[in-house]
């Protein structure tokens, strides 16, 4: 009896420690995946249309590092404003959490970037890039992988040179462009 008591307290315990209400980025594109202000695109490597063959061990080893990228972005308009400015308030108030550690800014408070990551130098899970425009609204680029680290972006960054990238995967943000 009394290890059935210790048991389910156990697992009452660990279901509340599981269940972690603090805002992630995660949480934050399942919450706006239907939302009809955003577009949700989920993309996966072979967007790249890449001859694998033709690529070498380390380019080799750098794609496979590389799973796939959620795109999350808000279209702003002149009669959402005011809803643009929360979302954008909100992406950035979960960036700010420590476990998002920040390699670069571009641009003002109004219009900018910025990249962050998740994870070690040598054991990167996710690459965050946050794109943001007052005219035209945000974008959050979640790029994930396991193994990634600093060289295989790079050796990733020359592979896109080689690639022949399926525009039609990408289709759904011309909308924000427009």
């Amino acid at each position: 009896m009394k290890l059935n008591v210790f048991t389910s307290a156990f697992l009452v315990l660990l279901t509340l420690v599981s269940c972690n209400s603090e805002p992630s980025l995660q949480k934050y594109f399942v919450q706006n995946t239907d939302n009809k202000d955003f577009i949700a695109l989920d993309v996966s490597s072979n967007i790249l249309n890449l001859d694998k063959a033709k690529l070498s061990a380390q380019q080799n080893e750098a794609l496979k590092s590389f799973d796939k990228m959620n795109i999350l972005a808000f279209k702003a308009n002149d009669k959402n404003q005011a809803q643009f400015e929360t979302e954008r308030a909100k992406v950035k108030a979960i960036l700010k959490d420590p476990k998002y550690q920040q390699l670069m800014t571009f641009g003002s408070g109004k219009d900018g970037a910025s990249i962050s990551y998740v994870g070690t130098d040598e054991n990167i899970e996710e690459f965050v890039v946050f794109a943001n425009r007052k005219e035209n609204g945000f974008a959050v680029v979640r790029v994930l992988g396991k193994n990634m680290n600093p060289n295989n972006i790079m050796t990733l960054m020359t592979v896109l040179k080689q690639s022949n990238i399926d525009l039609e995967q990408l289709k759904p943000l011309q909308q924000l462009v427009k």
